[in-house]
């Protein structure tokens, strides 16, 4: 009897289910078509975009009768009355905008108080044609509106905030080093691996549309073997209406900044489309001695060689002059971290700078066959180029800092030569058998990279006598000359290093009981060869991946998944030996849910990580200069923690982002058995973001004004470095940060405030014998005002 019941509930459930889906397309009325336009069935949860052709297809729609809202900017909208049956598509052509300046100034007024914190599809980089509430998998998208919002400007400034369990690690100030589920993520751009030993070069946010992070492995992306996930920095792409916008920004610290945007068709039939974006900016620093510049711009070309084929190139260049370790404050282990004033800087006068040269070429091509099968094929070409020097103190014995506060200060030459050449192809296709719908993704992926770097010249700069931290005496420094006369590649032939990979995918996700329930099976092959010092070794592995995604309710949505991750390692050991691959098993669960029609987003994840083979710094064989550059593998490490993320529009007013993260990361096998239970740094135990923002829409005096709180709480954070007894040496981290805006017309201002409460935050850790740590500014601010026409 049980069971009769149970299949005429599951009966009468998946009968309620019974969909349908609706086609169109939107053009101009001029015929063009019109991209990334917004079509949404009023009062649901229900929308999409459409594509570069002005196509759009809304899926898995209940049975019954809807108004259909599209809206563009810069258009007057329109709303359609549509009837959906069940297992029918409704066909919409001839969706006409029509221009309207009355629309764009509207759209241009709401500002931060529109719904554009949600993202509910990711870019086509990421390969993926389901939205983000359907996939096995947490990912969180952070939106150029919510950018906006928070006056961010570069990629190391406080991006992670929007994401749980991420967060910024100090680092040497060219490229962001981000850590989440308590290991480093890889840098992708537009869906390739641009990861270098020590770059990227950050990006500007004038080249950014959004950042998307992906938690946990990332079979689908083929090269992605980091089980902690990845951040893929999506760039501006060309598009056919008109954009003008030129933003100018001042700030503290002799902060001067300018940027501008523009795109548009560049013929008539609207097939040839372009985009630039350039900027540039000067900085100091609330330390004494340390400024920058940087300077960027990323043309880009797309051209529709018919209704079904186009080929988009973009060009990339960036360019920074900065100072290198200049942010590393160093003292004494007994004095304690933040012993020393907060604007305290161990550089010195005339300190050499540091010049970054970054180019790349990236193509992409791709092919509709039908509305169900494509395929794109893309490359790029990086080029990477420092030339500069970095600081770190000199003093005999690794000392570092002596009890008195003497040190000597030295200064190495750091030369370096990167090239970066990866592929892609991948087809993602749809047919049917029976009742299962079957979603296929399949792919080859190819990389070539390889890093020159000259460490190796460098002296003390304070020849007349030590450097006390606390009595500073500056002017005295004697820089040393470095010999350039030889090639990088020559100069840095012992610190050669780079990998070469292919890697092959193929992924079935097969969708069944009205679309209710998907299974992914997928598989990965990778082969790749790793050299660094000399050392070279080949891996290769077949890894699985399996997902369950099941709608418990129309918006609401439970996960499962496994998935295995095979990343060959390359570091130097102390006796020269090479590394076994890292192995590593994600196995994880979570709930996702819509509320208020789709405006808010809210998930929750619980995950298990356990890597095999982790590398970690060897603190007991130090190298003859007294550095420890050495690396030791240890048996096994584990990750555990639960994650919580909500971002989305409460009210018409009222835009909130809030995320919480537990993580836990300990040695859990090892062939020294005291090491067994050690916690592993880089992580705080505890994170929790929040940022909300209100606009006022009321036809009065306020109408266009909007407020913003934001704030960033870290809780029993561990020391960076793994031999420094892995005790949570560093304080509770806090800051508080705000804002206030306008917007009239195509006008907009932005004046944000970092740190309101003006804390004395940093990181840092134990270094063999001495402290160091990287401070955070004081009470801080910019303004940023942007026009567009």
């Amino acid at each position: 009897m049980k069971k009769i019941v149970t299949l005429l509930f599951l009966a009468t459930t998946l009968y309620g289910f019974s969909q349908g889906n609706i086609k169109g397309k939107v053009t101009t009325e001029s015929g063009t078509p019109i991209s990334m336009v917004n079509v949404m069935l009023k009062n649901t949860n229900k929308g999409t975009e459409t594509n570069h052709n002005g196509n759009f297809n809304l899926q898995n729609v209940d049975a019954g009768n809807y108004t259909l809202v599209v809206t563009y900017m810069g258009f007057v909208p329109q709303e359609l009355t549509v009837n959906v049956q069940d297992d029918e598509t409704t066909q919409l052509n001839g969706i006409i905008l029509k221009e309207s300046t009355e629309f764009l100034d509207e759209v241009v007024l709401n500002g931060n108080g529109s719904n554009d914190y949600v993202v509910k599809t990711p870019s086509s980089s990421l390969r993926l044609k389901t939205e983000v509430l359907k996939l096995p998998q947490n990912i969180q998208i952070v939106s150029n509106e919510l950018i906006k919002s928070q006056n961010i400007i570069n990629m190391m400034e406080s991006v992670t905030r929007n994401v749980s369990g991420a967060q910024m690690i100090e680092h040497w100030g060219t490229f962001a080093r981000i850590n989440m589920r308590g290991f480093k993520l890889p840098a992708f751009r537009n869906g390739m691996n641009v990861e270098l030993p020590w770059g990227p070069l950050s990006e500007d946010m004038s080249m950014v549309n959004n950042i998307e992070f992906v938690k946990g492995p990332a079979g689908f992306m083929l090269s992605a073997g980091e089980p902690g996930g990845f951040y893929n920095v999506v760039t501006k792409k060309p598009v056919k209406e008109n954009i003008n916008e030129i933003t100018l920004t001042a700030g503290s610290f002799n902060t001067y900044r300018a940027t501008f945007d523009s795109g548009g068709a560049l013929t008539k039939d609207g097939k040839l489309q372009y985009r630039f974006n350039g900027m540039y900016q000067e900085n100091e620093s609330f330390r004494e001695f340390e400024e920058g510049s940087r300077f960027s711009i990323v043309p880009s070309l797309r051209y529709e060689i018919s209704d079904k084929t186009q080929i988009t190139t973009e060009f990339t260049y960036q360019e920074a002059d900065q100072m290198i370790g200049s942010a590393y404050v160093f003292a004494p282990i007994d004095d304690g971290f933040g012993s020393l004033p907060q604007d305290f800087s161990g550089i010195d006068k005339d300190f050499p700078s540091s010049d970054i040269e970054e180019l790349s070429l990236l193509t992409n091509l791709t092919h509709n066959f039908n509305d169900k099968w494509q395929v794109q094929g893309q490359y790029m070409y990086m080029d990477y180029s420092l030339e500069g020097s970095s600081t770190w103190p000199v003093t005999p014995n690794g000392e570092g800092v002596l009890p008195n506060g003497d040190m000597y200060r030295g200064v190495s030459i750091w030369d370096a030569l990167s090239t970066n050449e990866l592929a892609q192809i991948y087809v993602n296709g749809e047919f049917n058998t029976g009742g299962i719908t079957h979603k296929i993704l399949g792919g080859f992926d190819y990389r070539n990279l390889e890093y020159w770097a000259d460490w190796g010249q460098g002296g003390n700069i304070d020849v007349n006598g030590p450097f006390n931290i606390y009595n500073p005496v500056y002017g005295n420094a004697v820089y040393p000359v470095f010999n350039r006369s030889q090639s990088v590649k020559e100069r840095g032939a012992a610190n050669y290093q780079g990998n070469n990979y292919r890697a092959f995918y193929l992924q079935d996700e097969a969708w069944m009981f009205n679309n209710r329930l998907r299974i992914t099976l997928a598989a990965r092959y990778n082969d790749a060869t790793i050299f660094a010092y000399g050392q070279e070794s080949n891996d290769e592995k077949v890894t699985p991946r399996i997902g369950v995604s099941f709608d418990i309710l129309p918006g609401f949505t439970a996960y499962g998944l496994y998935d295995e991750a095979f990343t060959p390692q390359y570091g130097q050991s102390y006796n020269n030996q090479r590394f076994d691959p890292l192995e590593s098993v994600d196995i994880e669960g979570g709930l996702k849910k819509e509320w208020f029609n789709g405006k808010l987003n809210t998930s929750i994840t619980a995950y298990q990580i356990t890597k095999n083979n982790y590398l970690v710094t060897d603190f007991e064989h130090p190298a003859e200069d007294g550095s420890f550059r050495f690396s030791t593998q240890t048996g096994e490490v584990q990750s555990k923690g639960i994650e919580f993320d909500m971002q989305g529009q409460i009210t018409e007013c009222l835009n909130v982002v809030f995320n919480y993260a537990h993580t836990d990361v300990r040695i859990t096998e090892d062939t020294n058995p005291d090491n067994i239970g050690t916690r592993i740094a880089g992580h705080a135990k505890h994170i929790t973001n929040g940022w909300v923002n209100y606009t006022f829409h009321e036809d009065n005096f306020l109408k266009g004004f909007g407020v913003s709180l934001g704030y960033q709480y870290q809780v029993d954070r561990s020391s960076w470095a793994w031999g420094a007894e892995n005790n949570p040496l560093l304080p509770d981290y806090f800051r508080l940060d705000g804002g206030i805006s306008w917007a009239k017309n195509n006008f907009r201002v932005n004046l944000n405030v970092n740190n309101i409460l003006d804390e004395y935050l940093y990181s840092g850790s134990a270094y063999a014998k001495y402290l160091y740590w990287q401070s955070e500014p004081g009470i801080n601010g910019r303004i940023t005002l942007a026009y567009r026409f």
